[in-house]
């Protein structure tokens, strides 16, 4: 009987850990490389596990194009000092973030700069947005500007 609650328990942490290992996995994404964007928010998404922030930004031809860009959840962006209030639909914004590997027009945000211009909205501060210095990897210093991993 102890022999098969033992082998229960040891089947059950398995499953626990396995799903958690592999839903922060950032494999999708190319955390080698920063790229940097400016453009308008469409859309803000506070979730839990992951927040979202939409992007229009000129392509190459000029024309508008929307990006997704996957962030931590909200308690992660509240400990780091984003406020609901920060952002908003139709601010402008600058973002340092990994491509998604498959070329789509998506990204994980490493780092997002309000430029809308109003000062208690934190124009002008740059926040990260992954709750890790940037793609889940710790920055070495508070503060510390990341660097290409």
């Amino acid at each position: 009987m102890l022999v098969k609650t033992l082998k229960l328990a040891a089947i059950c942490t398995i499953l626990l850990v396995v799903p958690r290992q592999a839903h922060h996995s950032h494999g999708n994404y190319d955390t080698t490389k920063w790229t940097t964007m400016e453009g308008k928010v469409t859309e803000v998404h506070y979730l839990v596990p992951h927040s979202w922030l939409y992007v229009e930004v000129q392509d190459q031809k000029g024309e508008p194009t929307v990006w997704a860009m996957e962030a931590t959840g909200f308690g992660g962006l509240f400990r780091v000092g984003v406020k609901r209030e920060d952002l908003k639909a139709g601010d402008t914004v600058k973002v340092r973030c990994h491509l998604l590997k498959d070329g789509s027009n998506g990204c994980l945000l490493g780092y997002v700069t309000p430029t809308h211009g109003d000062q208690a909205r934190g124009n002008g501060v740059e926040r990260d947005w992954d709750g890790g210095g940037g793609a889940g990897f710790p920055d070495p210093q508070p503060g510390a500007a990341p660097v290409n991993r």
